[in-house]
């Protein structure tokens, strides 16, 4: 059974709780979140975070392991108010557009992209569609920044994805392990 382990105090110290499942309010069980434990367990897949209640606000992508402070995850408060299991799939495919509603140039990708800019030479991203797999999309380069789940489905502007632009640094497959 996967789980994950929310501290209220930095080191995985003070009140704790346990949660094996999606959660869309996680309010009632601790007031801040400094430190997570992610055990898998058996069962491959991965953790979506979210800044607030209903998958809403910032988003932290996190696999198996230690997380002793926020900054592990790259974290910009210790407001963690609800969560997601992201299952894990054995193909990922995604086309990246350069324009809203799936216009102007497309580009298809299979694997991580470190740096969307190099590798494609576009600065930005207005729409994508997921074919296979879950990704997730990083506002810069080199995994860093905001991040965003992109599930299979059509995404026809940045808005649809969570997104305040299209800045897009690089985009990483959701699995387990790398």
């Amino acid at each position: 059974i996967p789980q994950i382990t929310f501290y209220e105090d930095r080191g995985f110290q003070g009140r704790c709780y346990e949660c094996s499942s999606d959660c869309p309010n996680l309010q009632p069980y601790f007031s801040r979140c400094n430190s997570i434990r992610v055990d898998s367990g058996c069962w491959i897949g991965c953790w979506m975070l979210y800044e607030r209640p209903n998958y809403q606000g910032h988003q932290y992508f996190l696999r198996r392991g230690d997380y002793p402070d926020y900054q592990q995850w790259l974290g910009f408060s210790d407001s963690i108010r609800s969560c997601c299991l992201i299952p894990q799939t054995s193909s990922h495919r995604l086309r990246l557009y350069e324009r809203e509603d799936h216009k102007g140039l497309m580009v298809e990708l299979s694997e991580d992209c470190s740096c969307i800019q190099d590798r494609f030479h576009l600065s930005e991203v207005c729409s994508v569609h997921v074919l296979e797999g879950c990704w997730v999309l990083y506002e810069m380069p080199n995994y860093l920044g905001r991040q965003y789940l992109l599930r299979p489905q059509e995404y026809r502007r940045y808005h649809d994805w969570g997104a305040m632009d299209a800045k897009a640094g690089s985009l990483r497959r959701v699995v387990d392990l790398y």
